[in-house]
């Protein structure tokens, strides 16, 4: 004989209607709303103290790795330029104590130095980003696309013609700063061929290293720990320092640089790629060599009227 229990009817699933029953939604859902979430922001990616950071802001680089780059590039610029002055001696048999002379051959072992320093730094550089992360050199340094143009030679024309503006500015307010003072850069400025090294370095090799450093180094690791106003301005200020040591003692003309590396950087910053201010930082290093040109004479005249 069968118990009650055993007669009893097995309980259906829906028996319990009490308790909800929950079904995975389609998979075609799940990825329409994958599609049309936001795209995370910088501070999503990256636990950083200031939220609603742009994405350009990202950077692989830590704050040990702008130390190891100063270092880098201290230790070797005195490498380097002990190893150029020993082979003009060797080579071209010029005294050694010759090439400390600024006014003299000096100038081109300056010039030569520092473009060899430029791609010892980029090397160095490329290696460091390389080894914190696995994304393309250049995007990992600032140099994005520009974003929302309709034309990109129209927007490149318009930072060109930005630099022009820039470079007009600053000579107009450098007359009236320190003119008594001969600055230690003043002292390249000699004779005609390391003029044309000087102009072929600050208009080829030094926006797009000093670019890559300051506003794609540098400024995205003081805005993403203390804000993007202060990224601006602390990076003004260190491009201008940089500089210090080629203009010593023309105070005014070092605060004019800060301020140029200010409005590098806000244009960095606005337009959200190194490339903008990479192409305002050509156009005004070269409408400053071609007043340079045109004060000497087309480079017959030196020193400089």
């Amino acid at each position: 004989m069968n118990s009650p229990d055993s007669e009893r009817a097995p309980e259906s699933p829906e028996a319990d209607t009490d308790t909800p029953v929950h079904f995975p939604p389609p998979a075609h859902e799940e990825l329409d709303s994958s599609l049309h979430s936001p795209a995370p922001t910088s501070s999503e990616r990256f636990p950083v103290p200031y939220s609603g950071l742009p994405a350009d802001s990202d950077t692989p680089l830590k704050w040990a790795d702008l130390v190891y780059l100063v270092l880098f590039y201290v230790v070797s610029g005195e490498l380097l330029g002990l190893l150029v002055m020993g082979a003009a001696t060797v080579f071209f048999h010029i005294p050694f104590k010759s090439l400390q002379d600024l006014a003299g051959p000096g100038a081109a072992v300056a010039v030569i130095s520092q473009f060899l320093l430029s791609l010892a730094t980029l090397a160095f550089l490329y290696v460091v980003v390389r080894g914190r992360s696995a994304a393309p050199f250049w995007p990992a340094v600032g140099w994005h696309a520009f974003r929302n143009v309709t034309s990109r030679a129209a927007t490149t024309i318009r930072y060109v013609l930005l630099g022009f503006g820039l470079a007009m500015v600053v000579s107009l307010a450098s007359r009236y700063m320190d003119t008594d003072k001969t600055l230690p850069m003043e002292e390249l400025f000699r004779n005609r061929d390391t003029v044309v090294m000087l102009m072929l370095l600050g208009i080829l090799v030094a926006p797009l290293i000093e670019e890559t450093l300051f506003r794609g180094c540098l400024y995205p690791l003081v805005a993403r720990s203390f804000g993007i106003p202060a990224g601006i301005i602390v990076t003004g200020i260190v491009f201008g320092l940089a500089h210090a040591p080629q203009l010593w003692g023309g105070w005014g003309q070092i605060a004019l640089l800060m301020g140029v590396g200010t409005v590098l950087t806000y244009i960095r910053a606005r337009a959200g790629t190194v490339a903008a201010s990479y192409f305002v930082h050509v156009s005004y290093n070269t409408i400053l060599f071609a007043g340079l040109f045109f004060a000497t004479g087309g480079l017959r005249h030196f020193p400089p009227t």
